[in-house]
Formats: structure tokens, sequence, C-alpha cells
């Protein structure tokens, strides 16, 4: 048989556009309905049953049971869903990935639907170059149908003609009669395949090409697709390596889900295929070899539907098992240190990790006030030890402070090179000029610490009137910071929301005004000494700066709520 490299390469490019087609669908829907995905998700997991149901239906949207699951992984990471909820859902997700197959048995093998491909590129192109985002999604969703269904039928077409060269079928033939020592080659090699090509819908592709085309026998590509489904499930645990115990639940959970309904349906495979063959032969086309699609596409549904009312009873024994498994962590301080919400292995759809940012700076913002706190505690600390120990502390504190930002700035970088609709890009600049300004608060409360040491340092000793001044400037700036906080974890917000910082902004400054004045005036009256004078003025200096953080924090929110 005359096979080039060239050929080859044609077959590649082939599944390369069916797998960009898809993306760029799955992508455009998910801008389309992005924040509907999100209250799907957050609203309809009340019990394991609506969480199936909302599995289903997100997948069936977006095309990708491993987009839905790693989000879930992230949500579950960001604590947006508990374990039990994730692990209804993903089983949902495993339902709704086989609504791909039958799209490609329904379209793909009957219509030529090729032949409206690029009557569909020419809607979908000026939709791409509108101005409006949403119609910019849309024809992004056109274009992305389009060019999968296109990619299909290059990919038919490029296939070698293994039909009518037997021969070449012959290293293959050597392991399909072997009985169930074939299926578990054919199983691993399903596995292996969606490992290397990461999307199971394209494997599912594959292997319904395959079968239509002769390469294999029925049940070959059934085993095949058994493994699809546990190589599915990689990409969610690839995504949940740096996240946290919770994710790393949910995504072995997926795991144990697919390998525990693949190790049932092996027992009854040949009885179960029997049945499907009996189906199809019966109520579909006949003859199983012309609707060989249909009987793949009906035994991927009818294991992953049997799968999921077996196992949506026992998900509370999913809990526990993987509870079991995935122990916390003991006894590691560092852990506290650690971004909660987002990691770098944690990037979902584009979109969606938008709201793991927002719940990250909101926990970074958090941390600024535990900085604060620990300030009041070293101005008043008077044993050495302690105030080294508190004074590292907030060192400590300072660097971690450098390394979030850092973190959550090249997370949001990664997200803007996925597609975002323009509204999501003015969120991320956004997000990316707050994290900015809440650094600088953290670096301002290093700077109140290293003032304060230098004041030790120098053997000085405030009055009992700087030290009432000192406490009413620190009570105004948490007041600050607790009002900029609350506005982070807030979802919504309005313009009058700004009001009350810009208050307490003022009252900062006009008080930093009058103890400037205050400072001059009892330092002539010598009520304390002149170096005395500057190392107080150098803490309160430091405090009104730290005030202008915060408002810079707070107009940044405001002028978008993210």
């Amino acid at each position: 048989m005359d096979y080039s490299f060239f050929d080859f390469l044609t077959l590649a490019g082939s599944l390369g556009m069916f797998l960009y087609g898809m993306k760029i669908m799955s992508e455009g829907l998910q801008k389309v309905s992005g924040d509907k995905l999100r209250s799907i998700l957050s609203v309809m997991t009340t019990n394991r049953f609506t969480g199936v149901l909302t599995g289903l239906l997100i997948t069936a949207l977006i095309q990708s049971s491993s987009a839905t699951t790693v989000m879930v992984v992230s949500f579950v990471n960001a604590g947006l869903l508990t374990l039990a909820q994730s692990i209804s859902v993903i089983m949902g997700a495993n339902v709704g990935t086989t609504v791909t197959a039958w799209i490609i048995s329904l379209f793909g093998f009957t219509v030529d639907i090729s032949t409206f491909a690029l009557p569909l590129i020419g809607i979908g192109i000026p939709l791409i170059f509108s101005g409006k985002s949403k119609r910019k999604s849309w024809g992004e969703f056109i274009m992305g149908f389009a060019l999968l269904f296109l990619g299909l039928d290059y990919l038919k077409n490029s296939v070698p003609d293994l039909q009518n060269n037997p021969e070449v079928l012959a290293f293959l033939q050597n392991y399909t009669s072997m009985g169930y020592a074939s299926l578990f080659i054919f199983l691993a090699l399903g596995t292996i395949l969606t490992i290397i090509v990461q999307s199971s819908s394209a494997t599912v592709a594959i292997t319904l090409i395959m079968c239509a085309k002769g390469w294999i026998p029925f049940e070959m590509a059934a085993a095949m697709i058994l493994g699809e489904n546990i190589g599915t499930t990689i990409t969610a645990n690839l995504a949940a390596i740096s996240a946290n115990i919770s994710a790393k639940r949910a995504a072995l959970a997926h795991l144990m889900f697919n390998v525990f309904g693949v190790c049932w349906v092996m027992v009854v495979f040949y009885p179960f295929t029997h049945m499907i063959e009996w189906i199809v032969t019966k109520f579909g086309p006949g003859d199983l070899q012309v609707s060989v699609s249909y009987g793949l596409s009906l035994f991927h549904s009818l294991f992953n539907i049997t799968n999921v009312l077996i196992m949506v009873w026992f998900v509370k024994f999913y809990v526990y098992i993987c509870s079991k498994l995935i122990k916390p962590r003991k006894g590691n301080e560092e852990e506290e240190f650690q971004l909660t919400f987002i990691s770098s292995g944690m990037l979902s759809t584009s979109e969606l990790s938008l709201m793991q940012a927002k719940k990250e700076i909101a926990a970074y913002g958090d941390r600024c006030y535990r900085m604060l706190g620990m300030v009041r505690e070293l101005y008043y600390e008077k044993d050495d030890n302690q105030f080294l120990k508190i004074y590292g502390r907030i060192e400590k504190y300072e660097n971690i402070s450098d390394r979030m930002e850092i973190e959550i700035a090249n997370y949001l970088t990664h997200v803007a090179e996925g597609r975002l609709s323009s509204e999501s890009k003015e969120e991320l600049r956004i997000m990316l000029r707050a994290i900015t300004e809440i650094e600088s608060i953290a670096d301002s409360c290093n700077n109140l610490a290293g003032s304060i040491k230098r004041r030790n340092e120098g053997k000085s000793t405030f009055t009992d009137e700087q030290n009432e001044h000192f406490d009413h400037m620190l009570s105004l700036i948490d007041k600050a910071l607790q009002q900029m906080n609350k506005t982070l974890h807030q979802q919504e917000t309005t313009h009058d929301d700004i009001n009350p910082s810009y208050n307490i902004e003022n009252e900062i400054n006009n008080y930093r005004n009058q103890l400037k004045l205050r400072n001059l005036e009892d330092v002539d009256n010598k009520k304390y000494d002149y170096q005395d004078g500057v190392y107080y003025m150098d803490i309160i200096s430091e405090c009104e700066r730290l005030g202008d953080y915060i408002i810079n924090v707070m107009q940044a929110i405001v002028e978008k709520k993210f």
C-alpha cells in the first residue's frame, strides 16, 4: 500500500483541524454563557441528582468533559463546590461527553456536513470581526463547528485504505482473537491515545473511523472507548497536582469512578456488546458494519448512563475513600503560605479562571490585614527576643506577598493568552492593577516595621500622647483596610461603596497634617528630642502612604468590579 510521509502529515493535520475546531467551538460557547455556567455549577448542585444533570448539561454544551472536570476541580480548589457535589457533576460530565459521538454518528457519517462547512465559515467570519464581544463569541462557535466537521471529513479521507489492503491489518489481527487479553490491549491503547491527544472526543472520533473503515472489529473498538474513559481523567489529575487537598480528592474521585465503571463492564463485556448489536440490528439501520458508528455511540452512552445510575448511590463512599487516600499534611507551617485558590497547574478555561483569581486577590488583602495586626503588636513589644520574632514574621509575610503578586500576575498572564471577551480583558487589567497596589500595602507594613525597629535601635521612647496619636492613626488605617477587604469579597458593588473609603482617606490625610504641625510645636517646646520626632513622623508618614495604597485598590475595584 502506497502511504507516504506526506499522507501521514495530512492525517495529523486533519486531526489538528478537528481538535482546533472543537477548541474554538467550546471556547466560543463558554464566552457566550460563561457567567451562566458559573451560576449553574454553584446553584444546581444541591443534591447528587441535580449535580449529575448539571455536569451532563454543561459538558453537552461545551463538548468537552475534560474542560468540565478541570473546571469542577478548579471550583473545588476555590471552595465553591464540596467534594460530594463535584463527584456528582463529574458523573454527569461522563454522560455529557457521549453527545460528541452521537453528533459524529448522526451527521459525520450520514450527512456530508463538510459541504456546509465553508458557507458556515462565511457566516462566522463577519461575526468574528463584529465590534460586540457576544457576536464575536457566536462567530467563534460557528467557525469551530465548521472546522470540526471539516477536520472530521479530512480525517475520514486521509486514513490509509486498509479495507482494500488487508495485509496491513495483519499486526492488528494478531491481537484481536485473544479473548479478554485482546480487550485489555485495546483498552490500554484507548487510554494511551487519549492521554496523548488530551481529548476523549477526538479519540472517540478516531475509534469510530477506525472501526467503520474495518481496521478493528466492533468489540475492540468498544474496548478502546472504555480506555478513553480512563484516559480522559488524566487532564483533571494533572491540573490537580499543584492544587489543594480537596481538588486532588475530586480528581482522584473522577479516576476511581471511571476505573470502577470499566471494571464492572469488563465482567459483562460480551453480553453487553451483544445487546448493543441486537438493538442496532433490530432498531437501527440494519447491518452493524454499516451502522457501526451508531453501535459504538450507543455502547458509549449506555455504558456511561448505566455507570452513573449505579455509582450515584455511592457518592459518600467515594468521598470517604478519597479522604482516606489523600490526607492533609500535618505540621507543615508553610501550608498557610501557599496560594489558596489558584496555582500554576490549575488553569482551566480562560473565562472561568477569572473567578479563582478574584478569590485569591481577596485572600491577598486578608493577608495584608494580618500584617497590619503584627505591626500594632510590634510597636508595643518590649522584649527583644519576642520583638525580633514578630519582626521576622512581618518580613516573612512581605516576602510571601512579593511571591503572591508574581504568582497571581503570572496566572493572569496565562489567562490572558486564552481567548477572552473584551469585558474579561478589562477585568483582567483591573486585577493586575489591584494586586500591584495590594503588594504596596504589604511593602508599607514592612516599612512601618522597619521604622519601629530603627526607633528601638536608636533607644528612642515615645510619649503617651504620641502613642495615643499612633493608635488613632492605626485605627483609621485598620478601618480603611477592613473596608477594602469587605469590597474585595463582595459579589456586587456600586460606586457608592467607595464613599466610606474616601471619607476615611480624608481623615487620614487631615490627621497626618495635624500631627506634622503638632510634632514641630512639641519639638520646639522640648517635649521630646528632635530625633524622637523624626522616628515618630517616619511612622506617621508611612501610615498615610499606606492609606493611599488602600484607596488606590478601592478605585480600581469600583472602576469596574471584578
